[in-house]
Formats: C-alpha cells, sequence, structure tokens
C-alpha cells in the first residue's frame, strides 16, 4: 500500500487541466514512470507561463496611458474654446474675463462713447457688407457643411436694409461701403474658399459679438441719436438665446470632425476676427 502513495498523489497533478508542464518531454516521463513504478521523489511544479505574460500586458497598457491635455472649454464643446479665446481680447472695462489693456477709444466702456449719426451710418453701410457676404457665403457653401449655417435666425442682412430704407426716409444720404468693410469683405470671402477653420472663427464672433456686445452699443446710439429708437439690426425673430443655442450645437458637432491642429488654427484666427471687426466699429466714432 506504501508504494501506492507516491503514484497517487502525483496522478493527481496530471488530472488538473489548469497545470502545464513547460517541457512535454518531461511531461511524458512522468506519466510512463508514475504509472508502472514505484517512485519516491519531489518535484517542483513549473511556473506558469500565462501570469507573467498578464502581468507585462497590465503593465504595458498601464505605461502608455498618458493624461490627455486640456485645453480651457474643451469639456462643454469647441464653442466654449472660441468663448473663452474670445473673452480673453476683451478689455476688463468689456468684460470681466477681459485681459487686454485699453488702447483704442472703440475699447472703452460703451457709456464713455460719443457716436455721430454720420460714424454710425457707416458703420451700419459696412456691416451690411459684411453680413452680406458671411450669408452669401454659406448659401453657396464651398465645403459642404458651410450649409448647416444657412436659415439659422441670426442673419443681419435684410434687417440692416430696413434700417438704412428708414435713414433714407429720414432724409440722411447713405454712405457707400468704406475701406474697412470693403476690406474684410474680401478676406472671408477668400478665406471661406481655402481655410474653412479659419472661416468658423470669423463666422462665429461676427455673429455671437452682435449678439453681445453689439446690442450694448445698440442701445447707447438709440439712446443718444435716435431718441430710443431699436433698430431692426438689434431684433431678432424668436427667442435669441435659443437661436445662438441653436448655432453652438451646429459649430460643436462640425468641430467634431477637427483634428486638435485644425481647432488650434481657428483659435488662432481670434485675434485676427477681432481687428477686422473693431476696424468697422471704430467707423461710429468718427
Amino acid at each position: 500500500m506504501a508504494s501506492l502513495t507516491p503514484t497517487s498523489k502525483t496522478l493527481f497533478l496530471f488530472h488538473r487541466p489548469h497545470l502545464k508542464f513547460s517541457s512535454p518531454c518531461l511531461e511524458t516521463f512522468l506519466q510512463s514512470s508514475f504509472v508502472s513504478k514505484r517512485v519516491s521523489f519531489h518535484f517542483k511544479v513549473p511556473v506558469f507561463d500565462r501570469m507573467p505574460l498578464k502581468t507585462a500586458t497590465v503593465v504595458s497598457a498601464t505605461t502608455a496611458e498618458k493624461p490627455k491635455k486640456r485645453y480651457p472649454g474643451e469639456a462643454k464643446g469647441f464653442v466654449e474654446e472660441m468663448r473663452f479665446v474670445a473673452m480673453k481680447l476683451h478689455t476688463r472695462e468689456q468684460a470681466k474675463e477681459g485681459e487686454k489693456e485699453v488702447k483704442e477709444k472703440e475699447e472703452e466702456a460703451v457709456r464713455k462713447w460719443e457716436p455721430s449719426i454720420d460714424g454710425y451710418l457707416k458703420f451700419l453701410v459696412d456691416s451690411k457688407l459684411v453680413y452680406d457676404t458671411l450669408e452669401g457665403i454659406v448659401e453657396k457653401a464651398v465645403f459642404p457643411f458651410y450649409a448647416e449655417f444657412r436659415n439659422t435666425g441670426l442673419e443681419r442682412s435684410e434687417k440692416l436694409a430696413k434700417d438704412l430704407e428708414w435713414f433714407k426716409e429720414q432724409g440722411y444720404t447713405i454712405p457707400e461701403p468704406s475701406s474697412p468693410g470693403a476690406t474684410y469683405s474680401q478676406i472671408l470671402q477668400e478665406m471661406s474658399e481655402k481655410d474653412p477653420q479659419a472661416f468658423i472663427c470669423h463666422f462665429y464672433n461676427i455673429y455671437f459679438a452682435h449678439s453681445a456686445g453689439g446690442r450694448m452699443i445698440g442701445r447707447k446710439v438709440a439712446e443718444q441719436l435716435l431718441e430710443k429708437k431699436e433698430l431692426e439690426f438689434y431684433k431678432w425673430d424668436g427667442d435669441l438665446s435659443q437661436l445662438l443655442q441653436n448655432v453652438r450645437d451646429k459649430l460643436n458637432e462640425v468641430a467634431e470632425s477637427w483634428t486638435r491642429e485644425e481647432k488650434d488654427h481657428c483659435l488662432e484666427e481670434t485675434e485676427k476676427s477681432f481687428k477686422h471687426s473693431g476696424d468697422i466699429l471704430r467707423l461710429i466714432l468718427s
């Protein structure tokens, strides 16, 4: 009976399928020896092959994971990234998030402005040219996604046409577009045909700036020059906040397909957008 003990214990090992021997020859030898002979020796179960591989895989995956750089506003969508960059280019008098120093008259708080009616008409005429250009670009849609921004409710060309007609009825002479508006219009047209990310930056800043600071300017001018008459330029059909949100959603959706480099290129265009819009805004004070 004593001779059965080693064989029984060893056979017990062979009936465990999860125990694998590192050498097929060793396994064959042990099986043939233990079945027919009395054996009395000890051996160590080989180290399993799978465990080190699994551990190595986990370590490799963990090592490969690096913290992703987060951009200001990125968690809320690309529009928030654009807003963040734009707000930094305001002065503290214009916005609490502003960081720019006041250098030009139009950068001062609106309450300090001294607009003229002639200058305001130049501003409206040049603004209409820019909005005509924007609406024509999205209608033509050289890049298919431009078509997403047709009939958003933010369009201003028709509203401005009504305002200029009203001024004409009051006896004012409507001027021709001046250099700031004509220059910006040409830049937008050319840009839209070869640089869609840059164009979207201008598109966003023009429409969204008018819905915020633009309305403040409209109220100021109305108080000083128009006996508080509210122009059509500052009116929207429907809930403005919802119209803006609809466009935000479309902009975010379009930007989802962009690379990080394309998004950064769009953001880098913000300062140029402010410059050209500022040139037109400055006409009010001329």
